[in-house]
């Protein structure tokens, strides 16, 4: 489905909400609110919603992890893992 499909102005929204509600979890795409010709908000379905959560996420944990290698914050994996048991053993 094309996305210019899913832009629905707020007069739309206001009298359709039900409709729109049952609709967004049969399709992936979201549904773009305007006011006043500008788009303002954005409607998707709770399971998408959580899918793009956890995608935003793994980027984050990506990005920091490329800073940290370009800073030089890197230890060899072997030596990690043997300070991780050393502390178990610890304990």
């Amino acid at each position: 489905m094309k996305l210019s499909s899913q832009i629905k102005p707020i007069s739309y929204l206001k009298a359709h909400a039900a409709e729109i509600v049952r609709t967004l979890g049969d399709q992936p795409e979201p549904l773009i609110i305007t006011q006043n010709g500008e788009a303002k908000a954005v409607m998707q379905d709770i399971d998408s919603y959580e899918q793009m959560q956890e995608t935003v996420a793994l980027l984050k944990i990506l990005a920091l992890g490329s800073r940290q290698i370009e800073a030089g914050q890197v230890q060899p994996a072997a030596d990690v893992v043997a300070r991780l048991r050393e502390r178990r053993r610890d304990r």
